[in-house]
């Protein structure tokens, strides 16, 4: 039961148009958006928080469970005022559409809040005495770490019971979303010029002519993070021993390699050959951007040393902060993303939602076997306890 024609450049042209969305809060519990109840078991939801009516304007049923309320229209943000919720930004997770579809229902701009999750952290303890956002959304840890910081408040959105246990925490303060895997994009016809076969493994990026213009993040942004645990599992290495990315990262570096946030452009230029972010990455650029041929773009999820595996899934998700400027919108935004029409959405850009069991993969994806072979999974609150120490060390010796 497709619900999608997942064909090439379909998406771009709604995510391209939503570019001026917004975000400005955060605190409140609701539901659904078109009327409709959001979280049957017969996958039926078709956006999130009950609309009602009343003297003072549109009302929302809201949250799940202890957490269901009402929310009320006349306290969104308008006008000039967003939503700010951090790192919900165009040209990342397919957020355009999701933004502009908020917006189209609720009235409610988001905020384009430009920032890795990293910085979103920082920036976050930085204003937890007055909070300029509502939430916090990034990589799953970071999330647990703004709530290990105190910056977070207890939200069960709707339809929480459909995030896996492992993926939440009890006590609603922090939910996923959504759900990447670490993979190597590259540019298949320039691959062809260099006589240059696809990659498989890690070892395989040491060849020279793959260093010299190969771009990546640093381990201060999730994705970077995600890159640095990829290639560490697969030479070895622990969450107690990251010398073996340490080393490699090096090595990358003295035949060219660049850490860098902007390469996107420059890939399809081909002034860069190869990048390392998520498999979502790779292909939307690859069926949703005009601006490359689909043919000239490869994606691979690499393989280890000695049967180790060489792709990180990591998962990103939201917390809601304490002292939520905008708490009411902030609930039912947070409800629209865990709805199945929200959900669908990140799929719409090659994003695997947490909720895909109740959705159909597009055929663009890897094959699940290819998964099975190379992806590896932590355990989260584990990396939570030693992911500040990991980046800093990583950062110190690999000079990035």
């Amino acid at each position: 039961m497709k619900e999608h024609n997942y064909s090439r450049r379909r998406i771009l042209a709604g995510s391209a148009a939503a570019l001026a969305g917004g975000i400005a809060g955060c605190s409140d519990q609701s539901n659904g958006s078109d009327g409709s109840s959001d979280g049957g078991s017969d996958g039926s939801d078709s956006s999130s928080g009950t609309r009602t009516g009343s003297d003072s304007g549109e009302s929302y049923q809201v949250g799940y469970g202890d957490y269901e309320t009402t929310v009320n229209a006349a306290n969104f943000p308008s006008g000039d005022s967003k939503l700010y919720v951090y790192a919900v930004q165009s040209g990342w997770s397919n957020w355009p559409a999701l933004m502009k579809a908020f917006n189209s229902q609720y009235g409610v701009t988001l905020n384009d809040d430009d920032r890795s999750s990293g910085e979103a952290l920082k920036d976050a303890r930085a204003h937890a005495q007055n909070p300029t956002h509502s939430a916090f959304n990034g990589g799953y840890t970071f999330g647990l770490q703004a709530m290990q910081d105190g910056l977070t408040q207890a939200y069960k959105p709707a339809n929480w019971d459909k995030v896996p246990e492992k993926l939440k925490t009890d006590n609603g303060h922090v939910t996923a979303t959504r759900r990447m895997t670490t993979a190597v994009t590259y540019r298949k016809d320039i691959y062809e010029e260099r006589g240059l076969d696809a990659p498989e493994t890690w070892e395989d990026l040491l060849n020279p002519k793959i260093m010299q213009d190969l771009a990546l993040q640093t381990p201060q942004a999730a994705v970077g993070l995600a890159c640095a645990l990829s290639i560490n599992n697969a030479r070895g290495g622990s969450m107690e021993n990251v010398q073996p990315v340490i080393d490699y990262y090096n090595q990358i570096q003295e035949g060219g390699a660049e850490f860098t946030d902007n390469f996107l452009a420059q890939f399809t230029k081909g002034e860069y050959a190869t990048f390392i972010r998520y498999d979502y990455s790779g292909l939307d650029l690859k069926y949703n951007n005009e601006k490359i041929d689909e043919d000239k773009v490869g994606l691979a999820l690499l393989q280890g040393e000695n049967g180790n595996k060489g792709a990180f899934n990591q998962p990103y998700g939201y917390a809601m902060l304490k002292g939520a400027p905008n708490p009411a919108s902030c609930k039912l935004f947070m409800d629209y993303v865990l709805s199945l029409e929200g959900q669908r959405k990140f799929l719409d850009a090659y994003v695997r939602p947490i909720r895909a069991p109740e959705l159909d993969m597009p055929d663009e994806f890897p094959a699940q076997s290819k998964y099975q072979d190379t992806q590896f999974q932590v355990d989260y609150q584990n990396l939570l306890s030693n992911q500040e120490s990991i980046i800093q060390e990583i950062t110190r010796g690999a000079s990035v």
